[in-house]
């Protein structure tokens, strides 16, 4: 007979250690009881990996007592090897990076791999992989290459892969960072159902939103435990939320803005309960809550656009020999020194159009143009060796080097500079994303942040007019998202023009312009006062590519008051927080609070 437990995880006093005395695990002590929803947070190099990698059963401490699905795997510095099995066939995990999980050719084949070392019957292991399948929305896509689907679709992949699996524990590490927000959103319905279910759900995100579902939430510092308790106990800790590098809520920070401004609105990190009060104070006579916007200053155009995408087609063929397009009859053009962002869903073809437009693949049809020089021919392409940047969606995969300096170098020697110039471009980069101090030590000793600051020094290093980035802030943590926008700020006020590829429609409310993919196509562009309003917002809502935080909150808000119509007029939207909370402060005050 089983013996009856009420923990599913139980570590007391885990250390561990990698090379170089990196210490990622520090005497942490947790218990996760069965059926609880727990979220992990915290920075970078925090511990959140490793302690999603000691939890699966995938890694052992040095020091320490582990306890997984009622199984004492690891004590006094022994690992019970036939325990670890028996608890890894109970525990899912869906990897940082996706790709590192993939391990067939056929979508469908790699969902069944789990269940099939399982030992589940064919007709069983069939029902959980079209079962699994529907619920991150990729029946339609049972007989496509995983390998060759983007970053987003491979990430539901292996969340599918992991369902199938139907284990007790689920472990999701950053499940979200790649993904749109309709993605998200069904991530997240995932997880509910897996809790309301009694599995047990652990749950490491850098989106604060997401961690409000959660029972409970612990932050993690320096391998430590710094925070535990319920959502709303853990972020009332502002000073500490934001030493450790995180930030609140959007309602939180929304909330103590809204105090700082003299209101009584009382501090909450929920959305629902700050409508909730808002509501009940701001005066039916309101006149609305949306501001002017302010209005940008137009990018000069300097003769012919640094970038011509003109009628762009891209198709490629999949595991069943099917011609699948990645970009349809896609025409855009991006001027000299202008900030630009591209957004879409998950597989729009956003990643296919950054390596056309860094000359790393030719159109199957249509031309593409870069600082006045055609892509279609071998030559043209060397040309633009140097003169147009890219960093990839895992940029800290372009590192290679002994020292950090060597590795920001390597981009410059290549262009034939002087020793001189290319020292002198190394420093300067290095001083620009904040790692003068690193630069003799190895590229692989940094932490995920600042590798992506060093591939990106790199890049910069080059002097490239134009510079493509494929979600530079995914998995970054918020202060990493806030360093990397003041870089990509300083970058741009260089004169270098940008392009970034993202998810974040915050993000891309901060760009000169935006362009809209969507099935393939360019469904919209224009500024992102033009973007964010009107019919245009609605269609962006509908196809679940979502608006800033504070348009999505202002709708709901408006929504609440009887006011429908108010900010989605042409007077113009609130695209910050700032804007938002300056607006709702007005209004507020015509109550006579």
């Amino acid at each position: 007979m089983q013996e009856s437990r009420t923990s599913e995880i139980r570590l007391d006093g885990v250390t561990l250690r990698f090379e170089h005395g990196i210490q990622a695990l520090d005497d942490l002590s947790l218990d996760v009881p069965l059926g609880q929803h727990l979220c992990i947070l915290g920075a970078n190099g925090s511990g959140k990996s490793t302690l999603a990698a000691v939890i699966s059963g995938l890694l052992a401490p040095d020091e320490g007592t582990v306890e997984i699905a009622g199984k004492r795997v690891f004590e006094d510095g022994t690992a019970d090897f036939e325990a670890y099995r028996e608890a890894r066939r109970k525990c899912g995990l869906v990897f940082q990076n996706p790709g590192d999980q993939i391990v067939t050719t056929v979508v469908e084949d790699d969902v069944a791999f789990g269940p099939e070392n399982l030992g589940l019957a064919p007709d069983e292991i069939g029902r959980r992989v079209k079962r699994s399948l529907h619920k991150v929305a990729l029946e339609d896509y049972a007989k496509r290459d995983p390998t060759r689907m983007s970053g987003g679709q491979q990430q539901r992949v292996a969340i599918a892969a992991t369902l199938a699996m139907d284990p007790e524990l689920f472990v999701f590490d950053e499940p979200g960072a790649l993904l749109d927000v309709r993605g998200r959103r069904s991530i997240m319905k995932v997880i509910s159902a897996l809790r309301d279910a009694g599995r047990t759900v652990i749950h490491i995100t850098h989106f604060m939103e997401e961690a409000l579902a959660a029972d409970r939430v612990i932050v993690l510092s320096r391998g430590r435990i710094a925070l535990d308790g319920t959502p709303a106990e853990v972020f009332s800790h502002e000073d500490e939320i934001a030493a450790l590098g995180l930030e609140e809520p959007f309602a939180g920070r929304l909330s103590r803005r809204l105090r700082a401004g003299g209101s009584d609105i009382v501090w909450t990190p929920s959305e629902t309960e700050l409508l909730d009060e808002l509501a009940a104070c701001i005066p039916a006579s309101s006149a609305g809550i949306c501001p002017l916007p302010q209005k940008r200053a137009d990018i000069p155009a300097n003769g012919a656009p640094a970038l011509s995408v003109s009628h762009v087609t891209f198709r490629y063929t999949d595991s069943s020999a099917q011609t699948v397009p990645a970009l349809k009859d896609v025409s855009l053009a991006v001027s000299a020194g202008e900030s630009c962002a591209i957004v879409g869903q998950t597989g729009s073809g956003k990643s296919t159009l950054a390596r056309l437009i860094c000359a790393l693949g030719v159109p199957d049809e249509g031309e593409i143009s870069v600082l006045g020089i055609s892509t279609a021919k071998r030559r043209g392409r060397r040309l633009l060796h140097g003169k147009i940047g890219y960093v990839m969606q895992h940029p800290e995969r372009q590192l290679f080097a002994q020292t950090v300096a060597e590795d920001v170098a390597y981009g410059p020697k290549n262009l034939g500079l002087s020793d001189t110039e290319v020292s002198r471009r190394v420093e300067h980069a290095l001083a620009l994303v904040g790692l003068e101090e690193k630069r003799d030590v190895s590229p692989f000793e940094l932490s995920g942040g600042q590798k992506r600051k060093c591939a990106l020094a790199g890049v910069i290093a080059m002097g490239p007019e134009i510079l493509v980035l494929d979600e530079p802030t995914a998995g970054l943590d918020p202060s990493g998202r806030h360093e990397l926008t003041h870089i990509l700020d300083a970058v741009h006020a260089e004169g270098t023009a940008t392009i970034e590829i993202t998810h974040s429609m915050d993000d891309a409310a901060r760009a000169d312009h935006i362009f809209v993919l969507d099935e393939s196509e360019l469904l919209m562009s224009g500024t992102p006062e033009d973007i964010f309003c009107g019919q245009n917002a609605q269609l962006l809502h509908e196809r679940g590519l979502g608006l800033p935080s504070a348009l999505t909150f202002a709708l709901a808000l408006e929504e609440r008051l009887g006011q429908d119509g108010c900010i989605a007029s042409s007077a113009g939207n609130p695209l910050t927080i700032d804007a938002l909370a300056e607006a709702i402060l007005s209004m507020l005050s015509e109550g006579g609070e």
